[in-house]
């Protein structure tokens, strides 16, 4: 959905339950966070693509930089970063690097650019 409030709306979710750590968030919270990604990335110009493997693993986004790498972008909706579906999207594809959005803070590790849930409308 093009609006993150007008979701929060259609789910039912009050808004103060957005600021509260609320069980009936967590159910949605996956959900919500991807959304945002989403509705970032398109507004930054990319075409959002999504990958999967026979059932087993799914990258929740795939976009294509200017120069042509296709780059996988891992959606955590807490700091709980661990992701066997992008280790194995990078060892299928071997990409310059992956980008993982969560509540974690920036930084660069095992080819893994990490950023901040706040800061995702900075990907370029």
């Amino acid at each position: 959905m093009g609006d993150i409030g007008l979701l929060r709306s259609k789910l039912g979710i009050a808004a103060q339950v957005i600021l509260s750590d609320s069980q009936q968030l967590n159910y949605f919270k996956g959900s919500l966070v991807e959304n945002y990604v989403a509705n970032a990335l398109v507004s930054r110009g990319f075409e959002c693509y999504y990958w999967e493997s026979e059932g087993k693993a799914e990258v929740d986004f795939v976009i294509q930089t200017g120069g042509g790498e296709c780059i996988p972008i891992e959606v955590k909706s807490s700091e709980n970063v661990r992701s066997k579906s992008l280790n194995q999207y990078v060892m299928k594809y071997n990409p310059p690097y992956s980008i993982r959005i969560s509540a974690k803070n920036f930084g660069f590790e095992n080819e893994i650019k990490s950023i901040p849930h706040y800061a995702c409308f900075c990907i370029s």
